[in-house]
């Protein structure tokens, strides 16, 4: 089975959704500090067909696990950035876009260990880290569900294209477990669903940690039972703790190459991926360093924030350390 030509379901902004989206966006992207509920008004003024293909999506019900929507408002914008942390699109058209997409689904949140608690992340390529597995790379980046040794994962994560590489030809690869599932033995899955592989940290997460990357507690790697399976999953860095372990995981790997969606975006294209349903990667591509590279832009979207998480927050949206709240989930 090989479902790399299907393309994944979505929709189009027809041009007055994409007007009205850009009203509502220019307006959201200066409230900065907002929360979902200050938003309420602009989120029910959200085209319509747009506003209720992200609800059903939420749902949780999608087997692709990922929902393409083109035809959104980018605005002009300047040369790509070439370093890290940059901030050069704060109250930008599209930051307002990303935040409304996000509540919508959920609440935007970000983390504290991660970027400085930014709740929008550039993706881009930085010179002299084109090897490494993170945003400021750019080989080839395998499967992955994001944060994945976190206890409070994001629900989704959204991608928008404001520029493509110079080619074109750098791809967003989505795969769904729900797919790759049927593509395993039934000893692979009884294997990867007991609470036996560990993460560690991704580099994100790490950079200032000159020792060893932590790792997270024991967790499996597939939980839930059909037709809801779900998966918690990085090929570079979750790991088994013997051979068995190690040939599933493997396996599964297999299984989502074997399975995945490439969607090349173009700028005004998003995808939003179910974080707990597939795993995404990005394809190898070659930058310039000009100012016209590739650049996308990231936001995360949780359904439920936990009460006690909420009130340790270091300021709004933004999830406490993993210090402080490890060994808590």
């Amino acid at each position: 089975m090989n479902l790399m030509t299907q393309d994944p379901t979505g929709l189009v902004l027809p041009e007055p959704d994409g007007r009205r989206m850009r009203e509502l966006a220019s307006r959201a992207a200066v409230l900065s500090g907002a929360s979902t509920a200050e938003l309420a008004d602009l989120l029910l003024d959200m085209p319509g067909g747009l506003r209720q293909g992200l609800l059903d999506f939420a749902a949780g019900t999608s087997g692709q696990g990922c929902f393409v929507i083109r035809g959104l408002p980018v605005g002009d914008l300047p040369g790509t950035p070439q370093w890290h942390g940059s901030r050069v699109l704060e109250q930008h058209l599209t930051t307002g876009v990303l935040t409304l997409v996000a509540d919508l689904l959920g609440s935007l949140i970000g983390y504290q260990d991660e970027k400085d608690g930014a709740l929008i992340h550039e993706v881009h390529p930085v010179a002299g880290e084109e090897q490494r597995i993170e945003n400021s790379g750019s080989v080839a980046f395998d499967f992955h569900t994001e944060n994945v040794h976190h206890p409070l994962r994001p629900d989704f994560l959204g991608l928008l294209c404001l520029r493509q590489d110079h080619e074109g030809v750098a791809a967003t690869r989505v795969a769904s477990v729900r797919d790759a599932a049927a593509l395993l033995t039934g000893a692979q899955r009884e294997i990867l669903s007991e609470p036996r592989f560990r993460s560690a940290y991704p580099t994100s997460f790490a950079r200032n940690i000159a020792a060893r990357r932590p790792e997270s507690g024991p967790h499996p790697v597939l939980f839930g039972a059909e037709p809801n399976l779900f998966m918690r999953f990085n090929s570079h860095t979750t790991s088994g703790p013997d051979r068995e372990s190690d040939e599933a995981l493997r396996a599964l790997a297999a299984a989502l190459e074997e399975t995945c969606r490439e969607i090349v975006l173009r700028p005004g294209e998003m995808v939003v991926v179910d974080n707990h349903v597939a795993a995404h990667g990005r394809s190898a591509f070659t930058p310039r360093y000009d100012g016209m590279d590739r650049w996308l832009r990231r936001c995360y979207s949780l359904r439920a924030v936990p009460r006690w998480a909420e009130q340790m927050m270091p300021q709004r949206r933004v999830l406490p350390e993993l210090k402080q709240i490890s060994g808590v989930l």
